[in-house]
């Protein structure tokens, strides 16, 4: 199935049975659908040219062509006649790639059908507002009516696209996104947790420090949804007597988001720029000195608030190791999960794409995470599971929530996404940085990363859909004395950071809060990880960092 194409209503049905059944087993990983269908945007430009033009979004490129459209046909055409060759041809121009961005996002409503209604953006509100009362104000009811409330408020925006803006695509993008997503964090939440990781250690601010240091290293190995299930159990217990919220808010801060800017393999926006061309090393040669100085101030303030903890933990065992693993086969199986992520067409072509041979909304890679999930849960350490308190539950509220919550965001991520590419020329390095960062913090941090950097790419007229291109813009061109270097480096680093300013920012926030709870240990709640921590602590320090390094007053 290929983008803009429309795909039968009972496919969308059984698309949305299969995700709803995947949800109730409680089994991006990436966003990728936009990436996997980038290979065949300009077949369907070349066949909507001759039912539909479009070059409201494609002027400066029409005038280009449309000036030898004028001298070809001066003699014969009339000026009504005239009018429609400079509409064909700024289509045409679509089709070359100078408005790349519009063709791979759906700015003019071609790719996803017709814009919707601003309004359509609430029920994605009226799930977030719900998320972060529930608990608070009726927790009994929250716990257990929240899968009919996520489910419905996202059959009600996929019924209005179906029947009110007669178009499938964006409930087909919708599966596609939940179904990599919940297949990426429910294998590494299964196969993780079959590792016990024992710190025969005193909980104190040094070795937490040392702990979320080497965490968020990690995080660039094995991605930060791994890291966070690997370490999140051994870092509760080794604070145990002195645990805190604070001591969960700040493992999401740094090992569930921060610490996986430096890889494309540690979070899901790198890996998109990865496959649409950006060079595997770039992030970590262009974003290491960004990154050190910002783990470094987060884990300064939290050497502030663990300084002032004055609770005891438990004493060491001299007759025990300091580190011990039990159950290390489990890592087997994250390495598998790991080393799936790079089985996409997009980077072998020997790898079949189901999404477009046969219109499911999932791929070869989704298949094997999934079996690898029940693969690693078989064959785990039962000893391990049971000392690590392992349980379902926690994937079993991410996956329903994060249903409706890939559900409704669609016409928000469609309304963005037509914003970015029809104001391109007037964005600025600032606006990508806190646009990409802010948005980030509430959407998909990896679609969000893929509509701002295909509308940088517009300002510099170049094609986001060839890797090549890609390749130069990531390496710097220079126009009006902005390098593009620089405005990749804020993009990228914008839609890593600012997925910890909420708990549904980045895949393994709401999964560390639930292990957490399901532990029995206190989380702030949704606003108040928000009010509390996020914005008093994260955004002065996201602040000095644009203007280090962004703004333009200092370098």
């Amino acid at each position: 199935m290929i983008r803009g194409a429309k795909i039968p209503f009972n496919l969308v049905y059984r698309v949305f049975l299969a995700s709803i059944l995947f949800s109730i087993l409680g089994t991006s990983p990436l966003s990728a659908q936009d990436v996997r269908d980038s290979a065949h945007v300009e077949e369907i430009v070349t066949e909507s040219a001759h039912t539909e033009v479009l070059v409201t979004e494609s002027a400066y490129a029409g005038r280009e062509t449309g000036a030898i459209g004028d001298q070809e046909r001066a003699e014969t055409a009339t000026e009504e006649e005239q009018g429609d060759q400079e509409r064909a041809e700024g289509a045409t121009e679509e089709e070359q790639g100078a408005s790349g961005d519009e063709q791979e996002h759906g700015a003019t409503g071609e790719d996803h059908g017709a814009l919707p209604p601003v309004w359509m953006v609430l029920p994605f509100v009226t799930i977030l507002i719900m998320i972060a009362t529930g608990p608070l104000f009726f927790a009994h009811h929250w716990h257990r009516h929240y899968p009919r409330y996520s489910v419905a408020l996202g059959l009600f925006v996929s019924g209005y696209y179906i029947f009110a803006l007669d178009t499938f695509t964006p409930v087909q993008h919708a599966a596609t996104e939940y179904i990599s997503f919940i297949a990426l964090v429910a294998s590494l939440f299964i196969a993780a947790s079959g590792v016990f990781l024992s710190l025969n250690l005193k909980g104190s601010p040094r070795n937490n420090i040392v702990l979320l240091f080497v965490a968020s290293v990690v995080a660039n190995l094995i991605a930060t949804t791994g890291a966070a299930m690997l370490f999140i159990r051994a870092y509760m217990r080794l604070n145990a007597g002195r645990l805190r919220a604070y001591h969960i808010v700040f493992f999401i801060f740094l090992v569930a988001n921060v610490g996986g800017a430096l890889t494309p393999i540690g979070d899901p926006p790198l890996f998109l720029g990865f496959l649409r061309g950006v060079p595997f090393f770039w992030t970590l040669t262009h974003v290491w000195y960004i990154w050190l100085p910002t783990t470094i101030l987060i884990l300064l303030v939290f050497y502030v608030f663990d300084r002032r903890n004055r609770a005891e933990g438990p004493a060491p065992d001299p007759d025990k190791p300091m580190i011990s693993l039990q159950g290390t086969k489990s890592f087997i199986w994250v390495a598998i999960i790991v080393a799936s992520v790079f089985i996409d067409p997009n980077v072998f072509e020997w790898v079949p794409n189901l999404v477009q041979l046969y219109g499911i909304p999932f791929g070869i890679r989704e298949i094997i995470m999934f079996s690898v999930a029940a693969l690693a849960f078989l064959t785990a350490d039962k000893e391990a599971l049971k000392k690590n308190e392992f349980t379902l539950e926690p994937i079993r509220e991410v996956g329903w929530l994060f249903l409706g919550i890939f559900a409704t965001m669609q016409p928000a991520l469609q309304l963005i996404s037509n914003f970015a590419s029809t104001n391109s020329d007037s964005l600025t390095v600032g606006m990508f940085y806190w646009g990409t960062g802010l948005l980030s913090a509430i959407l998909d941090n990896a679609p969000t990363y893929l509509n701002f950097l295909a509308a940088a790419m517009g300002k510099y007229a170049m094609d986001a859909n060839a890797p090549a291109v890609v390749a130069s813009f990531a390496e710097g061109v220079v126009q009006s004395g902005l390098s593009s270097t620089i405005v990749l480096q804020a993009i990228s680093v914008a839609a890593v950071f600012f997925g910890a300013l909420s708990y549904i920012g980045n895949a393994p926030n709401f999964m560390v809060k639930a292990i957490a709870e399901a532990n029995g240990v206190e989380t702030p709640s949704f606003m108040g990880y928000i009010f509390k921590y996020s914005l008093p602590i994260l955004l002065p320090i996201y602040f000095v960092v644009f203007v280090v390094f962004f703004s333009g007053w200092i370098f």
